[in-house]
């Protein structure tokens, strides 16, 4: 059933919604509406008829699956100590975070391809997001040009609008298409999300794009990675040189204080934590701030010492499984995601459970797309085929 062309599509446009709406859509009510329809949805409705695909993936991740579930069931025991206002509210989030897990073997369904081929047009209108935001930002609005590029819709925060366009851009490198024209439009895109990343001037994401792509020869292991490397090392020193007051003139932004104000917290309530959901504000330099900015610490003051082991477990279950699959385009795709992702969450991501915002493309996007690899690893030249054929 989840395999006919009408299911298809419908599954299609609530990837392509999940990766574009967040820019243009008009509300965020409207985007997390959207959600409901075309993601949330069809993976409810074709859960069952996918069920053998579901056994494989546990089959093939039992780690992952594990920790999933366990993390899962510890914050809903946390829900009994939380100051959240309404626990209700955040059980039924950890349940939409499930269906959203849920989707992507259901989407895939054993082909692989169809995530890249999805991806690759989110990654285009990205860039497309990108290029309006710019005309928009600089050109309408009349901001200055060291002013702090703001992106469309729920990409206005310029550090996380940055991280989700830089990601865009990781996935790109790795899934570059092979016709020559869409080779043309990806160098085009490819310019306009890096731009982008520059303009907002946050130095997380610049530095998570950076070392991402410096890494990609470990496990690309080619020439093209090398020589993209070394491209992106000259590119950042010049990028360096042009605006290095406007990369120092903010400081580290309080962020070793915050850790290790995050860090007293933690030592408060080890073991239960805060709770899932709960409020709480870091107290550093005689500031108060939203969040720990690490989502390490953050889940730790949230979840507890358990809550970090068990997070843990899952991400790292991730770039095992990923590594396994080196061999494969989405193998290599999933690390690179990883790297980045990993890299992004040290400096100001701190929303583990909250509802699906820029945040989930750096902390539960990577493990939705593991879910995959199982037939990634099966069937490598799929991966290839669309390549050739994009």
């Amino acid at each position: 059933m989840q395999a006919n062309r009408w299911a298809q599509g419908w599954m299609v446009g609530g990837l392509l919604w999940f990766l574009l709406a967040i820019a243009f859509a008009p509300t965020n009510k409207i985007y997390q509406q959207g959600l409901v329809l075309f993601l949330w949805l069809p993976a409810l409705v074709f859960a069952w008829p996918a069920r053998d695909r579901l056994k494989e993936v546990w089959r093939s991740q039992p780690w992952i699956c594990l920790m999933i579930l366990l993390l899962a069931v510890w914050g809903g025991i946390s829900l009994f100590w939380t100051n959240a206002e309404d626990p209700s509210r955040e059980a039924k989030r950890l349940l939409y975070i499930g269906v959203f897990l849920l989707f992507f073997p259901v989407f895939a369904n054993a082909r692989p391809e169809r995530v890249i081929r999805v991806m690759q047009w989110g990654g285009f209108g990205l860039a497309l997001s990108s290029l309006i935001a710019v005309i928009k930002f600089y050109g309408v609005e009349g901001h200055p040009w060291y002013a702090r590029l703001e992106g469309l819709g729920q990409l206005s925060h310029p550090i996380l609008g940055a991280y989700v366009i830089g990601l865009a851009a990781v996935w790109m490198l790795h899934w570059v298409p092979r016709g020559r024209w869409m080779q043309v439009a990806w160098l085009l895109a490819m310019g306009l999300l890096a731009l982008f990343v520059v303009l907002s001037q946050s130095r997380g994401a610049a530095l998570a794009l950076l070392l991402s792509i410096v890494a990609m020869p470990i496990w690309c292991r080619d020439r093209r990675s090398t020589l993209i490397a070394a491209a992106a090392v000259v590119t950042a020193l010049a990028v360096f040189w042009a605006m290095e007051s406007l990369v120092l003139s903010r400081g580290v932004s309080y962020r070793p204080q915050i850790f290790m104000a995050a860090l007293h917290m933690i030592a408060e309530r080890p073991w239960g934590g805060l709770g899932l959901g709960g409020d709480y504000k870091v107290f550093a330099d005689n500031l108060y701030f939203d969040h720990s900015h690490n989502l390490f610490t953050h889940v730790t003051i949230e979840l507890g010492l358990p809550g970090l082991l068990l997070w843990c477990g899952l991400w790292f279950g991730v770039l095992w499984q990923a590594w396994k699959a080196r061999d494969t385009q989405y193998g290599k795709g999933l690390i690179g995601i990883w790297v980045f992702s990993f890299l992004a969450m040290q400096f100001d991501a701190a929303s583990l459970t909250g509802t699906p915002r820029a945040e989930w493309f750096i902390s539960w996007f990577p493990i939705a797309l593991a879910s995959v690899l199982v037939w990634a690893r099966a069937k490598p030249e799929a991966c290839d085929k669309i390549r050739r054929s994009t």
